[in-house]
């Protein structure tokens, strides 16, 4: 019986640990996702739906002045890149984390 309840305990907290590799590939493929979604919506809606929207967003903060729309394919590519790499590694993060509170 002590054999059993100490199986299913141990099944208990594998089945609620996170995998760490698949977390950081999600986080980081949705980093990347809205980086192209908010260089489409820079391409689509030009400087001034740009400010609006990112005004909105921000609660009324005036970006206006630090708004950049002449940004270089390769400056662009070089952010998504980073931005995939940054989310990813906080997905690793959450889930080490996350996994470790598990440990007693």
């Amino acid at each position: 019986m002590l054999v059993k309840i100490k199986y299913l305990t141990i099944k208990y907290q594998m089945m609620n640990t996170i995998n760490v590799k698949r977390l950081g590939l999600a986080f980081g493929a949705t980093g990347a996702l809205l980086y192209f979604g908010c260089a489409m919506l820079m391409f689509i809606v030009g400087h001034d739906g740009t400010v609006m929207f990112f005004n909105f967003l921000l609660h009324g903060i005036d970006v206006s002045s630090i708004v950049r729309m002449d940004i270089p394919p390769v400056e662009e590519l070089i952010g998504l890149v980073l931005t995939f790499i940054l989310a990813g590694l906080t997905g690793v993060c959450v889930a080490v984390f996350y996994n470790l509170s598990l440990k007693k």
